[in-house]
């Protein structure tokens, strides 16, 4: 039975898993998205969110806790000034796992793990359906089209006539 057994071993000794875990958050940290097995990826999600919880509070004690698990001083510096100030309203939740397929080889599970707030592309979908939810699904009446159809000529004509080019064109 694997009562109050936590922590996925790896098929390593514990040296060799806090290394892979240190090398993996090391790079996460400085490249936002690393793809490998969703094992592993489960594993540095337990790994690196304490540890970016902990690079919250800027201070010296914090930085060489960090620095105790990753033993990176580029990492640590990338942690503590991009993404610290980034997750700073985040309560939790840094990283996501995508799912991948399965890898060519030998068929293992593949995931895509990444940090929240670093992903482009999610972002700019939130962004665009924010901008979009302007309209309303009802059709316009007839009186309002009609209304606002002249309007919008009448301004565009007495711009160009105030011009200083136009005027010299009229004189010609």
């Amino acid at each position: 039975m694997r009562h109050n057994k936590a922590i996925n071993h790896l098929g390593r000794k514990s040296g060799h898993r806090k290394a892979l875990l240190a090398n993996m958050a090391t790079s996460l940290i400085m490249h936002k998205r690393i793809e490998t097995t969703v094992a592993k990826a489960k594993a540095l999600k337990m790994y690196v969110e304490p540890l970016i919880s902990k690079s919250k509070e800027d201070s010296t004690h914090s930085r060489r806790v960090v620095f105790s698990y990753l033993k990176n001083k580029y990492a640590i510096t990338e942690l503590f000034r991009n993404i610290a100030p980034k997750i700073a309203d985040r309560p939790g939740g840094y990283t996501r796992i995508l799912k991948t397929g399965f890898r060519h080889g030998d068929g293992a599970d593949m995931a895509l793990i990444e940090l929240v707030d670093f992903n482009e592309a999610a972002l700019a979908t939130t962004v665009k359906k924010e901008a979009k939810k302007s309209g309303t699904r009802r059709s316009r009446s007839k009186k309002a089209a009609e209304t606002a159809a002249p309007a919008a000529p009448a301004a565009e004509t007495v711009a160009p006539a105030e011009t200083p080019a136009a005027e010299e064109n009229k004189a010609e």
